[in-house]
C-alpha cells in the first residue's frame, strides 16, 4: 500500500490538467490553494504541480461542496480532522508493530523452569 502512496503523490500534473481532472476551472484550484483547502507541491519556477492525491482531495471537495452543502470552512476543517484521523491510525500502526516486535522478542527472551516443590531456607549471614 505505501507504494501506492508513493505512486499517487510522485506523479503530478499541471494546473490545467489538474483542473480538468477534477472537473472545475484552473481559478477554483488557485482559490482552493489561497485558502488551504488542497495545497499542491510547487515546481522549482513556482508553478502548482498537483498529485493525483490532490486531484482526489479536488474532487472531494466539489462534492461536499456541491452534493452535501458544506461551506469553505467546513470542507477545511473536515480536511484537518481527516488529516489528524490518518496521522493517528498511522502512530497507532507504528506502535502496534514496535509492540509485535518486543512480544516477539521477549518470547525468545523467556526461559521455561520447571515447576518445582523444592523448600528453600534463607539465612542471613551473622553481621
Amino acid at each position: 500500500m505505501a507504494a501506492a502512496n508513493e505512486s499517487r503523490e510522485t506523479r503530478t500534473f499541471l494546473i490545467s490538467v489538474a483542473a480538468e481532472l477534477a472537473g472545475m476551472h484552473a481559478q477554483t484550484l488557485r482559490t482552493y490553494d489561497r485558502l488551504g483547502l488542497v495545497s499542491p507541491r510547487r515546481s522549482s519556477g513556482g508553478g502548482r504541480r498537483y498529485s493525483e492525491r490532490d486531484v482526489e482531495l479536488l474532487r472531494e471537495v466539489q462534492r461536499l461542496s456541491q452534493d452535501e452543502g458544506v461551506n469553505l470552512a467546513g470542507i477545511k476543517r473536515i480536511i484537518e480532522l481527516t488529516n489528524q484521523v490518518e496521522a493517528l491510525q498511522s502512530r497507532l500502526q507504528e506502535m502496534i508493530g514496535e509492540l509485535e516486535a518486543l512480544r516477539a522478542n521477549q518470547r525468545r527472551d523467556l526461559a521455561v523452569v520447571p515447576k518445582s516443590t523444592a523448600l528453600v531456607v534463607w539465612k542471613p549471614r551473622g553481621r
